[in-house]
Parts: C-alpha cells; structure tokens; sequence
C-alpha cells in the first residue's frame, strides 16, 4: 500500500511539474537588428547590398551629370547660337532622352534595392531561425522570438549573441562546403 502512494504522489508530482511547465515555457529572444550588423553572413549580405547600391548609384550619377552638362548647353545662348536648327533639335531630343533613362534608372534602382533588400531580409531570417532552433535545444527553451515582439525580457533569457556565434558558425561551414564544391567542379 505504501508502495502505491509512493508511485502516486511520484506520478502526480511529475503529471504537476509537467503541466506547471506546459504552463510557463521557457522563451527565448534575439535580437534580429544585432544578428544582421554583427553576424557574418549579416555583414556579407550588408556589403553586397551596398555594393549593388553603389553601382546602380554611379549609373544615376552618370546620367545626371550628362543631363546637367546639357542644360548648362541650353543656358549658353552663344553656344545655342552657334548650333543649327537640325543640331539644337537633337541636342533637346538627347535631352528628353537623358531625363526619361534617368527616371527609368531611378525606378529601377528603387525596385531593384527592394527586392535585395527582401531578399536578403529573408536569407538572413533563415539563417536566424536555423540557429535559434539549436540554440533553443541546447538550453531547453521553447520558443524564441524577435526581441522586437517583447517589451521587456529578462536579460538571461536573451540568446543573440548564442545565435550569432551558431550562425558565424553555419556562415563558416556554408563558405567551406562552398570551396570545396567549387574546387571539386574545377577538378
């Protein structure tokens, strides 16, 4: 008989644990912003965006330079003077041309940093989410989430750095399967 309620209160005890747990996970958070700026893979996609962003930006620049060094042209009546009529006609025609390329480049340059910028919002997102589950079972947390989300989180339960180091570490491993790959389709 002692042995029953040995075995039921040792029951009941872990069916309480368990439903005092069920009651209260353990949460997790990181830090998206900081996983960007201070991981490895951040800072890569960061430069590769602003890599793409400075040749879209010297293709802006170009034709505006081109266009000001026009209307410099229109504002110079003796050099208008000197052009004939079929000349000053296709120095306005280049212009109008210069002025639709720039709001194309413009345009473009807009949807085209979007569409990295998503993109690499998304890569790094993965890379977060891969390294947050490892880290989530390395220290029996049962959710992580963005740091955003909360307005206030007990500072041990903040696991970005963790995430960061696991993600250099993916970012690390990626680089190296990438080489060899590379070397392999070389050979």
């Amino acid at each position: 008989m002692r042995k029953f309620f040995l075995s039921a209160a040792t029951g009941l005890s872990l069916f309480a644990v368990s439903a005092i747990a069920a009651e209260n996970p353990l949460i997790g958070v990181v830090n998206f912003a900081t996983c960007i700026t201070e991981s490895k893979a951040g800072k890569k996609e960061q430069e590769n965006m602003e890599s793409m962003r400075k040749q879209m930006a010297t293709l802006v620049e170009n034709t505006e330079k081109e266009l000001k060094e026009i209307a410099a042209k229109f504002e110079d009546s003796e050099y208008l003077d000197s052009l004939s009529p079929k000349a000053e006609e296709e120095l306005k025609a280049k212009f109008q041309t210069l002025q639709e390329e720039l709001g194309r480049y413009q345009n473009q340059f807009y949807q085209v940093l979007n569409h990295a910028n998503y993109q690499m919002m998304q890569k790094i997102n993965g890379n977060i989410a891969k390294a947050a589950e490892k880290i989530a079972a390395e220290k029996h947390l049962d959710y992580v989430m963005n740091k955003e989300a909360c307005f206030y989180i007990r500072s041990d339960l903040d696991v970005t750095s963790s995430v960061i180091a696991e993600m250099d570490k993916n970012f690390e491993l990626d680089g190296k399967a990438n080489v060899e790959e590379s070397t392999t389709q070389a050979g």
